[in-house]
């Protein structure tokens, strides 16, 4: 079985930066995909991003473009979440996932996930204004 212990949330404010980190037992990398997700109170579930391990691919959806990345430590078995420029609507719990999927047309780009997604506990970040 997947496990999944994310990491790293906090409060910050507006402009500033934060790391997560989800360590990832049970999970091959360099075989599957693995990402982030996050819910915002009275929102729903959006999908961040996602790493595809076997070829490094790193897909974001739109609303964090150019300001958050992914990235892994395969070694660690351990699969980071870079966030910066951080906005009060970024405040949310965030989640890291197994089998992320990207879904993209011409206009769009959005992270989803699959029947066998596997999910952590989450953590929460919280930026002021």
């Amino acid at each position: 079985e997947v496990q999944l212990q994310a990491s790293g949330g906090g409060l910050v404010q507006a402009g500033g930066s934060l790391r997560l980190s989800c360590v990832a037992s049970g999970f091959i990398f360099d075989t599957g995909a693995i990402g982030w997700f996050r819910q915002a109170p009275g929102k729903e579930r959006e999908g961040v991003a996602c790493l595809d391990t076997s070829d490094n691919g790193a897909y974001y959806g739109d609303s964090v473009k150019g300001r958050f990345g992914i990235f892994s430590d395969n070694a660690k078995n351990t699969v980071y979440l870079r966030m910066s420029n951080l906005r009060p609507e970024d405040t949310a719990v965030y989640y890291c996932a197994t089998n992320c999927r990207v879904v993209a047309d011409r206009s769009r780009t959005s992270i989803a996930t699959r029947p066998s997604t596997s999910w952590g506990r989450g953590t929460l970040v919280t930026v002021s204004s």
